[in-house]
């Protein structure tokens, strides 16, 4: 699976021995992933003013938000049971990061925004009347190539370290446009992966904080998604 947070195993994980009155649902899950994003985007509303309005802690959002968020996304797939508590946590955290990025590309988030909300819903209504499906092949080759787009920004990352940059890929030249394409229809393709593991915790009757497990999964994809279509418009301003 090519979600970190999420994996074909993630329910088979789990102790299963609970009351089963109290069980994972689609329709609840959903409302948990609205629950996150409203608060991603309420941290991300007060980052842009700090930022923009030149706060003393504006320096200090992207960071904190970024460790913060990483260190909740790691303890929570190992301690799913603890979801209620550190999904929305996290989901404030990366608010932080998110909204001052935002503000750093003021001229590009809505427009962000509302091309990462489209593909939600067109990848949902793909699923859900099946012309896309979550099979094996389809999540193999989702998991490889999310892996590759991974190793290439880790070594990207190190090698910046050491002060040597990677050509074509983060510049605005047709190179860079077409990898920003390739990796947004792969970000997108991991969203019907998502939505197929949300019906199969639903499926197994998994415990209720799987709601707000699965529901900061698929929020990690919606993040992914929406930072990689604000790095294409980045791009396409500078062709």
């Amino acid at each position: 699976m090519a979600n970190p947070a999420f994996s074909e195993k993630t329910f088979t994980k789990i102790d299963f021995s609970y009351d089963k009155s109290d069980i994972m649902t689609v329709e609840s899950t959903l409302t948990k992933v609205g629950i996150l994003l409203f608060i991603l985007a309420a941290s991300s509303a007060v980052s842009w003013v700090a930022l923009i309005q030149g706060w003393s802690i504006a320096p200090m959002l992207i960071p904190a938000g970024c460790i913060g968020g990483l260190l909740c996304a790691v303890i929570l797939v190992f301690k799913k049971e603890w979801s209620p508590q550190l999904a929305p946590t996290y989901a404030l955290l990366e608010g932080l990061a998110i909204g001052a990025i935002s503000a750093i590309f003021q001229e590009f988030a809505l427009i962000a925004a509302g091309l990462t909300f489209g593909i939600v819903f067109v990848m949902w209504f793909l699923y859900k009347t099946r012309i896309l499906q979550a099979t094996q092949g389809f999540i193999f080759g989702v998991t490889a190539a999310t892996g590759a787009v991974f190793l290439l920004y880790m070594l990207t990352w190190i090698l910046g370290m050491f002060g040597v940059n990677v050509p074509y890929i983060h510049e605005g030249g047709i190179i860079g446009i077409i990898f920003s394409l390739v990796v947004i229809t792969i970000a997108a393709m991991n969203l019907i992966i998502d939505f197929h593991l949300i019906e199969q915790g639903a499926e197994m009757q998994a415990p209720k904080f799987m709601e707000w497990y699965a529901a900061f999964g698929l929020m990690v994809t919606i993040v992914w998604l929406y930072l990689e279509i604000l790095k294409l418009l980045s791009k396409l301003s500078r062709k």
